[in-house]
C-alpha cells in the first residue's frame, strides 16, 4: 500500500511536501510550524507536540516521549528502548491508530535539548527518520517537525537524509528579522 495515492491531485498536500526530501523537518519562525501542526490535524494526523526546551537531559526527553505516545510501563528509557518502542508505534501498537491519516511529532524549542544533550538530540532524530521510513513502507505516514529557536542550527543527515528546512525558510535570509 502506497502511503500516498499517486492518482490523487497532491498538489496542495503538505504531508507529502514535508516528507518528500526527509521525515524530519526544522523550523525556526513557531507561526510555520503551527500553521503546518494545523494543516496536518485538518487533514486527519495525531499531532503530539513535545516541549524540549524543558529538557535538560535526556531522562526528561524520554519522559515526556514516553507520555505522549503511551509506551509501556517497561520502557527501559534509553536510546536502544526508544527505538524499539517507536517500532511499535509504527506498527500501531501504541502511540497512534489505523484511523489517523498519520503520526507527526513536534519538537519545539529542540536546539535547547540539542545544546544541553547533543549527541542525543542526533540520535533522536536519527531514530525517528530511520521508523518513519520503516512506516512509510507499509503506508503509515510518520514525520518529525523540529521547531528551533537558533536559525542556524543544522543536524547530520538523519536516516541517511539530511534534516532540511521546510519551504518557506529553506534560504539563510528567510530566517533573518526583517
Amino acid at each position: 500500500m502506497a502511503a500516498f495515492d499517486p492518482d490523487a491531485d497532491l498538489s496542495g498536500d503538505l504531508a507529502l511536501r514535508l516528507m518528500m526530501d526527509s521525515f524530519v523537518t526544522l523550523y525556526w519562525r513557531r507561526h510555520l510550524l503551527d500553521e503546518a501542526a494545523v494543516w496536518l490535524r485538518e487533514h486527519g494526523y495525531r499531532v503530539v507536540t513535545l516541549d524540549a526546551a524543558q529538557w535538560a537531559e535526556a531522562t526528561d526527553m524520554h519522559r515526556d516521549i514516553a507520555w505522549a505516545l503511551s509506551f509501556p510501563d517497561h520502557y527501559g528509557q534509553n536510546l536502544d528502548a526508544l527505538n524499539d518502542c517507536l517500532r511499535d508505534v509504527e506498527s500501531y501498537e501504541y502511540g497512534t491508530t489505523r484511523d489517523a491519516t498519520g503520526l507527526v511529532i513536534v519538537f519545539t524549542s529542540y536546539d535547547r535539548f540539542a545544546r544541553a544533550e547533543p549527541r542525543t538530540a542526533q540520535i533522536v532524530l536519527d531514530i525517528l527518520a530511520d521508523r518513519a521510513r520503516s512506516a512509510a513502507l507499509f503506508g503509515h505516514r510518520i514525520m518529525c517537525l523540529v521547531h528551533s529557536d537558533d536559525p542556524d542550527i543544522s543536524f547530520e543527515p538523519v536516516g541517511a537524509l539530511p534534516v532540511q528546512w521546510n519551504d518557506a525558510e529553506r534560504l539563510d535570509r528567510s530566517r533573518r528579522p526583517a
